[in-house]
């Protein structure tokens, strides 16, 4: 039997690795990670968390409105951005201290450089040019923001990953994209203060989500004063004299703003990993191909996280992390559940989501129920504010089954994370209502709506 440096080589101190790792060396495996930046990966440096952070401290002007409707008088207030950034900051560094301890508590071996596959079991450590091998080879590299290097002054825009660290908070921003990265951080520039415009190429935003939570969510937008620009794009970013952005459009708009930003998507980080010279197959986006149990091609190399493409979701990462270390070290073979995932955008009002979309359904049932309602939340009876709050069913017909959920309004994600394990769990409309309503709150709604609001029956609303 050969023998090898490490029982496992992580790849990537994301929130995959990290987990697979600690997993690996809590179980006396000898094990090693390499990172070359931080821990914690793009959600907690550049992702999920701070983008939370942001969203709390986007959300309180609307509060300092309300307070008045329920007889607060709030004095003058004012925002600090660079405060936010440091505050930011800090919380950050405080849990990749909790990433690092872990992995030392595990004994697993840190090591700050970048790893590259030289061989199925061989990498060389960048820093110190030293050449290590693994039994198991484990990439879980996450991946970055869509370049865009035909887009004339593309240097001129950020990214997300710019956007939380900007030296000061722009007056004015231009955010081209349609999908939740583009939403959220319209919802949060604006709640800062920032006259904000988000523009996409598409009809609508949000293209996968449910119709009305898309057609819910860019209302509210609108309505609170963010400009939203449908079919167009940005043709041509340029800097003028006085340091600002000229943003052309296809459409013949011109904007001139203090900042332009891309949130067009996400691709994987393979870049310079060595995958030729391993022989690791990659689909046409530059993602790992793997099969059900995170394998790729070549023997004792796996990938998992967002590097795959599978799911682009933190939480998926750690749940591919813990099947791998089932499967490759408990001998257990698991592999990973992608079906039925809750998610969350973090608008203003947020959506939180799980199951098929109604059109999705319609594609794959003949006969669907649909129960909807819309009100206001009571919170905005007092404050004033009209913002709508909307609760959907989706349901198979055939046998009640509830197939999709979707909520807009306050808290969805936290609704949304409980309805997904209803629904995982296989309930049916019959049991949504048999269950109590919590009297008096928004989610009670979903409890209540006894009569479907339409059907669709092959493909058609009747």
């Amino acid at each position: 039997m050969p023998t090898f440096d490490y029982d496992l080589f992580v790849i990537g101190g994301g929130s995959g690795g990290v987990r697979s790792a600690r997993l690996a060396a809590s179980m006396g495996k000898k094990v090693a990670i390499a990172e070359e930046f931080r821990f914690g990966g793009t959600c907690v440096i550049r992702g999920c968390v701070p983008k939370k952070l942001y969203v709390y401290a986007s959300q309180f002007p609307e509060h300092f409105e309300d307070a008045a409707g329920f007889g607060w008088t709030v004095g003058e207030s004012t925002f600090d951005w660079k405060a936010l950034v440091v505050a930011k900051e800090k919380e950050i560094t405080r849990l990749e201290g909790l990433y690092r301890k872990g992995l030392d508590n595990a004994a697993a071996t840190i090591l700050a450089t970048r790893a590259v596959l030289v061989g199925p079991n061989t990498l060389r450590l960048t820093a110190t040019d030293e050449l290590v091998t693994a039994e198991r080879i484990l990439i879980a590299v996450g991946g970055h923001p869509t370049p865009h290097p035909d887009l004339p002054g593309h240097e001129l825009c950020i990214s997300s990953n710019e956007a939380f660290d900007l030296p000061e908070m722009p007056k004015s921003i231009v955010i081209s994209g349609g999908g939740y990265i583009a939403v959220e951080f319209a919802n949060i520039f604006h709640g800062l203060g920032v006259e904000t415009t988000l523009i996409y190429r598409g009809k609508q935003i949000l293209s996968r989500f449910d119709q009305d939570m898309r057609q819910g969510v860019q209302a509210a937008m609108i309505a609170k004063g963010i400009r939203v620009i449908c079919e167009d794009i940005i043709t041509s970013v340029s800097e003028t004299a006085d340091g600002k952005r000229s943003v052309a459009t296809k459409a013949g708009e011109t904007l001139v703003v203090d900042q332009v930003m891309l949130a067009l998507g996400r691709v994987p980080n393979t870049g310079g990993l060595g995958l030729e010279t391993a022989g690791v197959k990659t689909n046409e986006r530059g993602a790992i191909i793997v099969d059900d149990f995170s394998r790729t091609n070549v023997p004792g190399i796996f990938a998992l996280g967002d590097v795959t493409d599978r799911v682009q979701l933190t939480p998926v990462a750690i749940h591919e992390a813990m099947c791998f270390i089932e499967t490759e070290f408990r001998g257990n073979p698991v592999s990973p559940d992608h079906d039925l995932i809750a998610t969350a955008v973090f608008s203003q009002p947020e959506i939180g989501t799980v199951g098929l979309s109604e059109e999705d359904a319609a594609k794959k049932f003949d006969d669907l129920e649909i129960y909807r309602a819309e009100f206001r939340p009571m919170k905005a009876t007092l404050s004033g504010r009209q913002e709508k709050t909307i609760m959907k069913l989706v349901v198979n017909a055939a046998d009640r089954k509830v197939v999709g959920a979707h909520i807009l309004g306050h808290e969805a994600g936290e609704m949304a994370q409980l309805l997904g394990i209803s629904l995982k769990a296989g309930v049916t409309k019959d049991d949504f209502d048999r269950t109590m309503a919590v009297h008096p709150t928004a989610s009670e709604e979903l409890v209540t709506m006894y009569q479907p609001s339409y059907r669709i029956r092959n493909g058609q609303r009747l």
